[in-house]
């Protein structure tokens, strides 16, 4: 796919994003309670890892936002942010992270984030951005939180200190985010985040000229020594590990369900089709290579890979072009640092949480289905409450509830047919009435271990309800799949239908249910006669074996056949009607020959 035009786009793509990284990953490092330059450092050679190694064209890996608080949540109470044994733990976590996407990926695993459902990824990264700007609390206010309070003990602390909000840090940190929002807004190709951290620092330094650092008391960053990732070691004690390893199993499935969400939203555009095995194993070899170069566990941007695709990336060098890029601006710029006011960056975070907060998606999914947002608030209130790994077990447990909750009960509906030019149809909609001695129903979803006693008791009320329908045409369109459970239930059918006097029909049933019902022996039990493939007459066929005494008295008549008989039926009764009017002797009279009846005539 390289070639000199690709090349001259994916460096233009590679230079826009590694101007944004700049402050996106010092933002990052600092929500992870990592020292900034090893935010620089996960976007640099794990994002050229990831894109070599995975399987989308316009994916940027690197620190996110939603990886960074579950590291901050998830280490914090182990070490504190920023010293050594804090660093030592991450690079630990990061390890296993990597080590544990590997694997997945090589053990194609890749279906697995289709259970992170995307209810719970909205109210995971919804909790994460309140969480982000309660955390950036004071030092956008200028007040005095202890580190590690709950959302609660926050604003309860910033009511308490109301009065004591420092207007000149507040005043940067609002410049900041109105630079930032405004520069968003009219112009939506412009690196905002570093216009916002330009007008912060510039409101900043007008302050401090103006009255004073000693009055205003605003902070800054500090200079970065930033240059090539320095190699690390991440230990391997048994504590760590046995500590950390629920911990990267959680941040795990976060981070590839993030990065597989991405890569697919991205070759939506692209027309690309992703691998999301490929995707796991570029992922894991990503945190790998961030495990030993100083980084921290990292996963795929959207916001960055957004910005690579309409920068006009063509292959996946732009991102390893922008790793590149970034390297060369943060040497020039990393002195720069030491004039970057603390709220102008914590005004940039705000900017970061908000725009997390997918509100779009949210309200769609609050109109759509009430159970998807009840996993949704459930993950949100939990994300707020609870150690985040535990937020998105349990978003991701009650999806998988909610989802055998549905596939346990299985749609079964009344059907009719409809006749068409070719073979009958059967549709729900067509305000029939029910045959008197055959119901037909269709059952939309498998037929498993967990729904054969809801389908059980739903076919039994069938002739509870009414007692003379003694046979069952089920419609199979709509079954993906029969297990043995599900087959012996329908053969067990059969026989009881067979003890009512009645059958069970079974007609369209898909190749791979049917292979499963003639392993097991249900195919026999039914009978190869009460079974029906796609095209054939099944009506038709059924029609002839039902109980023709009371057929001759019911009224329904929705089968093709049975307007063939009541037309017979008709003419029959017309005839006998119109005999029964002439009298007896003319009738006499009628039947005898002339002398001038023909025999072709007496024969018509």
């Amino acid at each position: 796919m390289v070639d000199r035009v690709t090349l001259r786009a994916d460096a233009v793509a590679g230079l826009t994003g590694g101007l944004v990284l700049v402050p996106q990953a010092v933002a990052f490092a600092t929500i992870a309670g990592m020292p900034p330059e090893y935010g620089l450092y996960a976007a640099m050679l794990p994002a050229i890892v990831a894109a070599m190694w995975g399987s989308s064209w316009h994916l940027v890996s690197g620190p996110t936002t939603a990886i960074s608080i579950v590291v901050f949540a998830t280490i914090s109470p182990l070490a504190s942010p920023g010293s050594s044994e804090y660093i030592a733990l991450v690079l630990t976590l990061t390890f296993l992270v990597g080590v544990f996407k590997l694997s997945m990926g090589l053990l194609r695993l890749g279906t697995l984030v289709n259970f992170v459902s995307h209810a719970v990824v909205l109210g995971f990264t919804a909790g994460a951005a309140v969480l982000i700007a309660a955390s950036q609390i004071k030092n956008f206010f200028g007040i005095d939180i202890a580190r590690g309070s709950s959302v609660y003990r926050i604003l309860l602390a910033l009511g308490e200190q109301i009065t004591q909000i420092n207007p000149w840090v507040t005043a940067v940190a609002c410049v900041t985010v109105l630079a930032g929002v405004l520069t968003r807004r009219r112009w939506h190709k412009a690196p905002y985040l570093i216009v916002g951290m330009v007008a912060g620092g510039v409101a900043a330094a007008l302050m401090d000229l103006a009255w004073g650092n000693a009055r205003t008391l605003i902070g800054n960053v500090g200079a970065l020594n930033v240059g090539l990732p320095p190699l690390s070691y991440p230990p391997m004690s048994a504590v760590a590990l046995e500590q950390l390893a629920p911990v990267a199993i959680a941040v795990t499935l976060l981070s590839l369900t993030e990065a597989i969400s991405v890569a697919r939203a991205i070759a939506v555009k692209s027309g690309q089709v992703i691998d999301a095995n490929q995707e796991f194993v570029g992922q894991g070899l990503s945190n790998l290579a961030g495990a030993f170069f100083s980084g921290y566990a990292s996963s795929g941007s959207f916001n960055r890979s957004g910005l690579n695709f309409d920068s006009g990336a063509r292959t996946p060098l732009a991102a390893a072009f922008s790793a590149v890029f970034l390297l060369l601006i943060v040497v020039f710029l990393a002195p720069l640092a030491r004039y970057l006011p603390v709220p102008a960056m914590a005004g940039i975070l705000f900017i970061v949480a908000w725009g997390l907060i997918d509100f779009r998606n949210i309200a769609e999914v609050m109109r759509v289905s009430r159970q998807e947002t009840v996993v949704m608030a459930v993950t949100f209130v939990a994300t707020l409450t609870l150690q985040l790994q535990y937020a998105i077990f349990i978003g991701v447990l009650m999806s998988l509830l909610l989802f055998l909750n549905r596939t346990a009960k299985p749609g079964i509906e009344d059907v009719k047919p409809v006749l068409l030019n070719g073979p009958t149809g059967f549709a729900n909609d067509t305000g029939l009435p029910d045959c008197p001695q055959l119901k037909i129903v269709r059952i939309n979803g498998p037929i498993f271990f967990g729904a054969v006693n809801y389908v059980a008791a739903e076919l039994r009320r069938v002739d509870e309800r009414n007692p003379m329908q003694r046979s069952l045409l089920l419609i199979g369109t709509g079954i993906g799949f029969v297990d043995l459970e599900g087959a012996h239930l329908l053969a067990q059918e059969a026989r009881r239908r067979r003890k009512l006097g009645g059958a069970l029909y079974v007609a369209n049933m898909k190749d791979e249910p049917q292979e499963m019902m003639r392993r097991c022996g249900a195919d026999a039990e039914i009978g190869a006669e009460n079974q029906f493939r796609i095209g054939e007459d099944v009506i038709g066929q059924i029609f002839p074996r039902l109980d023709k005494a009371i057929c001759s008295t019911c009224k329904v008549r929705i089968f093709g056949p049975c307007k063939i008989d009541t037309s017979v039926e008709s003419q029959v009764e017309a005839a006998g009607d119109a005999v029964a009017m002439v009298p007896v002797g003319r009738a006499r009279d009628m039947l005898r020959p002339t002398a001038a009846d023909k025999p072709d005539a007496i024969g018509d």
